[in-house]
């Protein structure tokens, strides 16, 4: 099988070789595929150094996969091109998630709706992958009302640029506002903001939890809110998810539900003082699950704490998934 990865040279590129390494796809021919400034650059896959060609000369190639981390421009552009020679592209950003069109998808939820026809499949926001992962068995069983949604989100999911400027303000500099990701310094503070804001007041982040989740649990009456919060952590994305299901629950019930779902570990020894947190999710590819308990506040209210790597999970790891469903089910 060949596989093109695209945007190779970027932060999550270079988890996804990482991954692709660990999951066993057959691949015989792979292409590192970047940007014109990276053409020519060599990258490193299974001990064997590759040497990056351009977009045109991997459209040409006529990959089996093609997995895209190289941005919502870039993937409106070229994902088509691929897609019209027989390649079937799983693109990381945002510019197919919310078109009707296209499949919008998390393999432990919705992987059996794909088909041959699928030639452009999305992967879902890393603060959503991860939320709905712990959140579909939930929705199955009880129905999901309503979700009250805060994310502490590693600077990580910013790229490669937000990584300098952490490390650059924890050695004790001051980098110039060019160099700056953010607005402020990301290093012992806490951004409320993630991602532009729009009309109404909220973050394009806050809006992919509100409208992502819904396409992908396949519920459009769902009422959710989020507040999305940067933080200066490497591991993860950390979420506390409240929840109002339509119906009533047996605690104990839920938690066994939670331990018997593919892709989540439950941490939730209180006695121990075990709980999720990105120092425990960093390099995994599971969602992490715990500080499960009861809203006394509400009728059916739970609240969750949901941890996981989101450079793996919330990226890499879900689109390696994808394209291993396609090949395991001759999708390609």
């Amino acid at each position: 099988m060949k596989v093109a990865v695209v945007g190779v040279t970027g932060l999550v590129g270079r988890v996804m070789n990482e991954v692709l390494e660990e999951f066993d796809l057959k691949i015989n021919e792979y292409i590192p595929v970047a940007s014109a400034r990276s053409v020519g650059k060599k990258v490193k896959y299974k001990n064997k150094e590759y040497t990056v060609v351009s977009m045109e000369e991997a459209v040409n190639m006529v990959p089996d996969i093609a997995i895209f981390s190289a941005g919502g421009s870039t993937s409106l552009e070229w994902a088509p091109k691929f897609a019209e020679k027989g390649t079937v592209v799983i693109d990381n950003s945002s510019a197919w998630r919310m078109d009707p069109s296209k499949k919008l998808v998390v393999p432990e939820i919705n992987a059996s709706s794909l088909t041959k026809e699928d030639k452009i499949i999305a992967n879902p926001n890393c603060s959503t992958i991860q939320m709905v992962v712990a959140l579909a068995p939930l929705h199955k069983k009880y129905g999901i009302k309503r979700l009250v949604i805060s994310t502490y989100q590693s600077f990580t999911g910013t790229g490669a640029k937000a990584v300098a400027q952490y490390e650059s303000e924890k050695a004790g500099n001051a980098p110039e506002k060019s160099e700056m990701a953010y607005h402020y310094q990301i290093f012992e503070n806490a951004i409320p903001q993630c991602d532009v804001f729009l009309d109404n007041k909220y973050t394009k982040e806050e809006m992919k939890l509100v409208h992502e989740t819904k396409k992908i649990l396949g519920d459009d009456n769902m009422r959710i809110t989020a507040t999305a919060v940067r933080i200066p952590v490497n591991g993860g994305h950390s979420e506390s998810v409240n929840v109002e299901l339509k119906h009533s629950f047996e605690l104990a019930e839920v938690v066994e539900l939670l331990k018997n779902s593919d892709g989540v570990t439950v941490l939730d020894d209180i006695d121990s003082f075990q709980y999720p947190m990105p120092l425990f999710a960093k390099d995994k590819n599971d969602v992490f699950v715990g500080r499960i308990r009861r809203d006394e506040s509400v009728d059916n209210g739970l609240n969750l704490w949901i941890v996981a790597d989101n450079l793996r999970k919330g990226a890499a790891t879900n689109a390696v998934q994808i394209a291993e469903y396609l090949v395991d089910h001759k999708l390609v």
